[in-house]
């Protein structure tokens, strides 16, 4: 059980009587570091001392709609007007859409691993760091379950390049949550355990109202198979 100052610092409630995990409301300054590392959209003094260029402004937008708004619902058209470009300058860059949902992909994964390495690092770099790490995430107004998995889901074997960058980027997530993971003969089964429960969290807290059924059975898992190895060997 985490102790009371623990949960404060990382926005959560303690766990009750019942062990029930109740999630709080993100503080501002939680909210904040999320969005340094995965904004899109620059301040305005950002603007000014660095513009983007055309090709970054059309990612930055294709970013935002595909992941808010889903790929299939968002047009070549609706990313050129809120873009700021024309339609010959994105074909220069992104010649079909397809090159464009490949672009997104490869920018969520990198900006999403930076996230998530900085977030394991800030609460402690061991597995019980998951948990507020995707409490983090799950309270964001903007959140929208995995962006790789709702590709799959939309798009399927229709384009087979972004089911395998889906996969590439699940087994450099289930990577870094091995590092987290006391060295042992099974650690990679058991970060694979948890990579999963990690995955099943995300798509419960994208359904749910609340996210707290997510981070109460995702907390389950990592006492389950976080330390599962040390405990056997005693």
């Amino acid at each position: 059980m985490m102790a009371p100052h623990a949960c404060r610092q990382i926005g959560l409630h303690n766990v009750n009587q019942c062990g029930q995990l109740c999630l709080l409301r993100m503080e501002k300054a939680d909210e904040a570091v999320y969005d340094r590392a995965m904004s899109r959209k620059p301040t305005a003094a950002a603007r000014l001392a660095d513009a983007p260029s055309a090709r970054e402004r059309i990612l930055q937008t294709a970013h935002d709609l595909f992941y808010l708004e889903g790929i299939r619902a968002t047009g070549i058209d609706r990313v050129i007007a809120e873009s700021g470009v024309t339609k010959v300058t994105l074909y220069r860059h992104y010649p079909n859409k397809n090159d464009l949902i490949l672009a997104f992909l490869d920018y969520r994964h990198q900006r999403w691993m930076t996230w998530f390495g900085g977030a394991l690092q800030r609460f402690g770099a061991d597995a019980a760091a998951l948990l507020p790490t995707m409490a983090e995430w799950f309270a964001h107004p903007q959140y929208r379950g995995c962006a790789f998995i709702n590709t799959v889901a939309e798009l399927g074997p229709v384009l087979p390049e972004a089911v395998q960058r889906a996969r590439d980027h699940k087994r450099q997530m289930q990577a870094r949550i091995a590092e987290l993971l006391p060295a042992s003969e099974d650690r990679d089964a058991r970060a694979q355990a948890l990579a999963i429960a990690v995955d099943g969290a995300i798509v419960r807290a994208a359904c749910d109202a609340s996210p707290d059924a997510a981070l109460a059975s995702l907390k389950m898992a990592i006492d389950a198979f976080a330390y599962a190895g040390d405990r056997a060997s005693r």
